[in-house]
């Protein structure tokens, strides 16, 4: 461990070209294999939506006989699938929220277009079922009960190894900070390589380094370095939570928010102390980098070496998201840590298919100078629209 840090030539000199803090940087366009379409089955989630539609079929016209399946959805109208000539429409379906026309009974329960209630009312603060972390962040359903959504939900270590099911690494927030709101539901998940845990809080940190986890073992591929700013390999105070999910028939694709805040920008720019976020999906989606799907326009994890970081002292957001987290006070004043500001990133699935997503942070280098990152607003992405993998800043 290194107890003291001295600020390298390198790291003021990107900072000074703007390396960390540059909103050209963060631009996100389609020559990134991103793709142009994307709105979430239960809401926001993607780039450009553009309204394809639930599918060719007219449940009206649709003649199929009652034990048929006609559309080879796996559905029968027996067996609830009010329009079996169309694949996008049975009982396993997500509900697609029509912006003009088009409006249709997806999943098939009797109502068009009904906006769900979020579950994740009254969860407590130091919850450590997984299944409530997934509940944080939006995920409502579960294959038990609806045939899709959440298989099995644990928190792990980054490489997916066992951890305690209770822990301060973990916390289910209503808020973080006065200026930033849970992006559904009442609920956020926070992972940190410290406390994740505001002021005032129980076991609150206090201080820049909190973590109690100790060294860890990486993914294979990580840490990954930025050019020209060689990272350290070692691990330490890792968490994720770990959710095997399936996704609905007619999904397409899916997408989350998140924001990571790091006590270690903007000093520790381009040196050994590169903590990461990374967002690690099995089987690996095309376009993913090693199956991390969350990185910026250089396929650059996520951590303090990358353009996306928007809250700080002279950057594009300021400093309010800071208010109130302890990374405006615990790290000497507010000027001595920074944060993303709320990215979003999606990917692509098949419909109905089984995939693993592991949010896993951590702490490179050394056990000081703790990150944290909030997650949010998960949502499935069923417009029929082609999906791609890639995370920009969420539209204002």
């Amino acid at each position: 461990m290194n107890a003291i840090k001295l600020l390298p030539l390198a790291a003021a000199a990107l900072l000074a070209s703007g390396f960390a803090c540059s909103a050209s940087e963060e631009q996100v366009d389609d020559d990134d294999g991103i793709s142009s379409t994307g709105q979430g089955g239960q809401g926001t989630g993607g780039f450009d939506p553009q309204t394809t539609g639930a599918g060719a079929g007219n449940a009206i016209n649709c003649d199929a006989g009652p034990d048929e399946d006609r559309d080879q959805d796996g559905f029968t109208v027996t067996q609830g699938d009010c329009n079996d000539c169309d694949a996008n429409v049975n009982p396993h379906a997500v509900e697609v929220i029509a912006e003009s026309g088009d409006a249709a009974d997806e999943n098939c329960n009797g109502q068009v277009d009904e906006v769900r209630a979020a579950c994740d009312d009254g969860l407590a603060l130091t919850d450590g079922d997984a299944m409530n972390g997934a509940r944080a962040i939006g995920i409502c359903d579960t294959v038990a009960q609806n045939g899709f959504g959440v298989v099995t939900a644990n928190y792990v270590r980054a490489n997916g190894g066992a951890i305690a099911g209770s822990t301060p690494h973990v916390g289910l927030l209503d808020g973080f900070g006065p200026n930033v709101a849970p992006r559904q539901g009442s609920r956020l998940l926070a992972l940190s390589s410290g406390h994740a845990r505001l002021p005032g809080q129980p076991d609150a940190c206090g201080f820049v380094g909190c973590g109690s986890i100790g060294s860890g073992t990486a993914p294979a591929g990580f840490p990954q370095d930025v050019p020209n700013c060689t990272g350290a390999n070692d691990i330490y105070d890792d968490v994720a939570l770990e959710l095997t999910l399936r996704a609905p028939t007619n999904a397409t694709g899916f997408s989350y928010e998140f924001s990571f805040y790091s006590h270690e920008y903007p000093e520790w720019v381009c040196d050994d102390f590169n903590d990461q976020f990374i967002a690690l999906v099995s089987p690996p989606p095309q376009g993913s980098i090693q199956g991390n799907i969350s990185f910026d326009s250089q396929t650059n994890p996520v951590s303090v070496n990358i353009a996306l970081f928007e809250v700080c002292q002279g950057c594009a957001q300021g400093t309010g998201a800071m208010v109130g987290t302890g990374f405006d006070t615990w790290g000497g004043g507010i000027g001595d840590s920074g944060a993303t500001g709320w990215l979003y990133s999606t990917a692509p699935i098949g419909p109905g298919e089984e995939f693993t997503i592991r949010y896993a942070i951590w702490d490179t280098g050394d056990e000081d100078y703790d990150s944290t990152v909030i997650l949010d607003n998960f949502q499935w992405i069923a417009d029929g629209g082609t999906v791609g993998v890639g995370t920009a800043p969420v539209p204002k």
